[in-house]
């Protein structure tokens, strides 16, 4: 019997980064631009005072600085805070870009690395 993978171990977050990225989800009430507050190659955490129900399928549109028009992509929220529940954290919510294409993963991963090289070290 062959040994299966271990699906159980979380994988490692990608590395994120701190950066303000207007960005544009369908919500109950049509579509809401909000801040992303920090980006990885795979999601964002959206600020907002009306997170989505953790699970939820989202399209998203941002907007990238030097790209003339937004990424569309469609994510997943995987985590959300309430205002108030969090005094380290702002409220809104975590999404996990899902079905991402190679075109748009190169190209959320050269920003974040762009920008990464460009910040002062800490």
């Amino acid at each position: 019997m062959a040994d299966s993978p271990d699906t159980s171990t979380p994988q490692p977050r990608a590395p994120r980064l701190e950066h303000e990225l207007p960005v544009a989800y369908r919500s109950v009430s049509g579509f809401v631009t909000d801040f992303a507050v920090n980006l990885s190659k795979g999601g964002l955490y959206i600020n907002t005072d009306k997170p989505l129900p953790v699970g939820t399928e989202v399209r998203l549109l941002v907007t990238l600085p030097g790209v003339h028009f937004p990424v569309d992509l469609t994510g997943r929220v995987t985590r959300t805070s309430a205002v108030g529940a969090s005094k380290s954290q702002s409220p809104g919510m975590a999404v996990e870009f899902v079905d991402v294409d190679d075109d748009k993963r190169t190209r959320i991963e050269e920003f974040v690395e762009r920008l990464r090289s460009e910040l002062p070290p800490e």
